[in-house]
Order: C-alpha cells, then sequence, then structure tokens
C-alpha cells in the first residue's frame, strides 16, 4: 500500500526564488495545454494527445523568446504538471460515464499565481535524500528538512508545496506493507454526531472539541484587522498572513484530534462500522458551520485506510439506514424522532434508550449483517436495499520505480 509522510522544509532565499520559478513554470504548462485541449474542443477537433502537448508546449516552447525560461527549471516538474492535467481529465471522464463512483468530477480549471498553495511533483530521478538528512532537488539545491519520523522505505515519489502562510512542507509517496495487529474479539460502531463527536457502541463517547468554535473570537478580530488594511500594501499580507495561520493552526489541532481517536478505535477493536453521512447536504443548512468543524469525512477516511493498513474490517452502514428508529434491544421499530429527543423509552420492551448509544448499537448490528452477508448493502427506512458506496483505499499518487538516483529510508545521516 501506499502511504504519504510529510515533513516541513526550510529553504534559504535562493532556493525559496527556484521554487517560485518552479512553481511558475508548472503553472504555466498546465494553462497551456489546458487551453489547447479546451480550444480543439471547442472547434470540434479531436483530443489533443499528451504527447503532441509535451513536444508543443514543453520541447519546442524552451525553444522560444516568450517561453525560454521554461528551461530554468527541471523538465521532470514540467512533465508531471502535464500528467497531473491527462489525469485531471481522466477522473472527468470516468465521472461522466459513471466509471468513477462518488460526487460528480468537474473539468480541469486554470491555476493561478494567487492560489493559496502552489506546489510541483518530482519523480525519483529529480530528487535524492542526502545521507546528511538534506534533500536534493533538480535545479534548487540541497533543501533542510525537519524529521519528525523516519521513512520506512525508500520514497517513489515527492511533492514540494507551499501553502497559504508561506511555509514549505515535502511529501513523499512510500510503498510499505500493512502492518498487521494481532486479532481481537472486540467490534465496534459508531454514531457521529455534534454534541458528542463519537459515540461508541460500548458506551464510549468522544466529546467534540469544537476547535473552529473556540478559535472564533481571535478568527474575527484578525479578519477586521485585515479588513481595515490598505489592499496591496504590506501590512495587508502581513495581517493575511496572522489569518491565514490561524485557521492552520485550527486545522492542525482538528487533524491531531482525528488522527488520535481514529488510531486508538482500530487498535481496539477487530471491525469498525460507521454510518455514511451525507455532509454535503448538512453543509448546506444552518448547522453548516458546525458540520464542518467536525470534520466527519477526514475522520472516516482515516478509520478507512488505517482499518486497510492494520488488517481491521471496515464497513459503512447506509445512511437510509433507520439507525435512530429501532430498539437496539428488541429489534422494535418505534418510528422517527425529533433531534431534540434524546432518550426514549421502547414502545414494545420497554427500554429507555439514549439516542445516540442505540444508535451505536444498530449501526454495530447491521456493519456485522453487512459483512456477514458478504455484499454491500443494507436496507433503508422504507425496507428496500440500497447499494453502499464503493470504500475507496488509502489515495495514493502515482511514482516512479526506484531506479536511477538512490533514495534511503528511515533517518537521514543516522
Amino acid at each position: 500500500m501506499q502511504l504519504r509522510y510529510n515533513y516541513r522544509a526550510y529553504p534559504d532565499a535562493a532556493q525559496c526564488d527556484a521554487l517560485t520559478r518552479a512553481f511558475g513554470c508548472a503553472r504555466v504548462v498546465w494553462n497551456d495545454c489546458l487551453r489547447d485541449r479546451r480550444e480543439a474542443h471547442a472547434a470540434g477537433l479531436p483530443y489533443v494527445k499528451s504527447a503532441d502537448l509535451s513536444r508543443l508546449r514543453i520541447t519546442q516552447a524552451k525553444g522560444t523568446e516568450e517561453r525560454a525560461w521554461l528551461a530554468d527549471v527541471s523538465a521532470v516538474v514540467l512533465q508531471q504538471s502535464l500528467r497531473d492535467l491527462d489525469t485531471a481529465y481522466r477522473n472527468f471522464f470516468d465521472s461522466l460515464s459513471g466509471k468513477r463512483r462518488g460526487r460528480k468530477v468537474g473539468p480541469p480549471r486554470y491555476k493561478s499565481k494567487k492560489d493559496a498553495r502552489q506546489s510541483i511533483r518530482l519523480t525519483t530521478n529529480a530528487f535524492r535524500v542526502q545521507a546528511d538528512g538534506a534533500v536534493y532537488v533538480a535545479k534548487v539545491g540541497d533543501l533542510k528538512v525537519k524529521w519528525s519520523r523516519p521513512l520506512p522505505a525508500a520514497p517513489t515519489s515527492l511533492t514540494v508545496t507551499k501553502d497559504s502562510c508561506g511555509r514549505y512542507f515535502l511529501s513523499f509517496v512510500v510503498d510499505t506493507e500493512p502492518d498487521i495487529l494481532p486479532e481481537l474479539e472486540v467490534d465496534t460502531g459508531i454514531d457521529l454526531g455534534l454534541t458528542a463527536f463519537a459515540v461508541l457502541s460500548d458506551g464510549r463517547r468522544l466529546d467534540s472539541p469544537r476547535f473552529l468554535r473556540r478559535a472564533e473570537k481571535k478568527l474575527k478580530r484578525l479578519g477586521r484587522e485585515l479588513s481595515r488594511k490598505v489592499k496591496g500594501s504590506k501590512n495587508r499580507a502581513k495581517a493575511r498572513i496572522k489569518v491565514a495561520r490561524q485557521h492552520d493552526k485550527v486545522a492542525n489541532r482538528r487533524r491531531d484530534f482525528h488522527h488520535k481517536a481514529s488510531t486508538q478505535i482500530i487498535r481496539d477493536s477487530q471491525a469498525v462500522y460507521v454510518e455514511d453521512l451525507a455532509v454535503s447536504a448538512l453543509g448546506r443548512t444552518r448547522l453548516a458551520k458546525s458540520v464542518y468543524d467536525a470534520g466527519w469525512s477526514r475522520f472516516v477516511g482515516m478509520l478507512e485506510y488505517k482499518a486497510v493498513k492494520h488488517g481491521r474490517t471496515f464497513a459503512k452502514v447506509d445512511r437510509a439506514f433507520p439507525s435512530s428508529q429501532v430498539c437496539s434491544a428488541c429489534g422494535y421499530r418505534d418510528g422517527a424522532k425529533p433531534l431534540h429527543v434524546r432518550e426514549w423509552m421502547c414502545g414494545a420492551c420497554g427500554t429507555v434508550h439514549d439516542r445516540d448509544h442505540n444508535a451505536a448499537r444498530n449501526v454495530l448490528f447491521e456493519g456485522r449483517r453487512i459483512v456477514a452477508a458478504g455484499r454491500a448493502e443494507t436496507q433503508n427506512a422504507c425496507g428496500a436495499s440500497v447499494r453502499r458506496a464503493h470504500v475507496p483505499a488509502q489515495r495514493n499518487e502515482a511514482g516512479s520505480p526506484r531506479k536511477g538516483q538512490p533514495t534511503q529510508a528511515g533517518f537521514p545521516g543516522l
């Protein structure tokens, strides 16, 4: 399986200029190739092949006066930008034809130098992890890196990213073997919510940290300060960075909470079942800020790839399953209940249920049934079969085979 390891990089002034040129050249190649394909489509011409674009917009463009500066960066950066465009088009076409499941993917769009995130991607013949801990990037130099943890294997791909705060990160894609944990006899069903972030079928509750709500007062103050600055001034640029850093702190705290909670659940359970929530639909309601502050989608995604990594079972129960309407003790369906009802008594057996705990137990039972039946479908509130969405593996990135310039795993220099 492929995993991604991120590290903070600290380039000097000259290296920052070189990376800025690399970001700009990759962006220009993307926009030129995208423009050619859009114009060909508008004129009714066939789809322009990648080989023709590579020859016209990279090889021949370097010999022209208008694009001569493309030769100042590594050719791998330009080729990977074209490959990324091909991937974007492939995802768009597969989404239209139905080959790609999930939400519809739109066509590629032009990139801007004002985008909050700038990045380039390189294969193994354009970067190398040095013995002293530095990472050599072609036509940039040796980047100083803060190694927070060792690489488990030699990387196959590198993405250099500059975020909205002006910080630089190196993202390595590594092929690793699954780290199978000892088998357990415990299964867990999870009910996600807002008052409590997650309620587990064994009764444990994870309180919602509400990171955005806690930082909202400071964010409002920084936003007011930013709005008073003159556009285009240096003070406005400084104020914008302050706002971006505060938002980044909120995102980092939320990500850290998700990682710790998902890791603990995966380590304590042999199988994990969770309800497939319509987060995008809930994001259009009055609860939108609280929903996005919780970050359910990222948390469920972490559970998915960590289950694959550690040899656990993971399944989603369809969102139409009436987990809050069924008694987990006798199975009697007691009807829909408004959200303000947090406790209720079963009309058949008289059991008093906590709403969230009862839903988590029902998710556990339905998840077991799905896995035992060997099919990815469940029953909705009307009793009809609903096919679950395909569970993807951890996101990956096409890398290059480990040949050419050598790289190493672990902590460089140790």
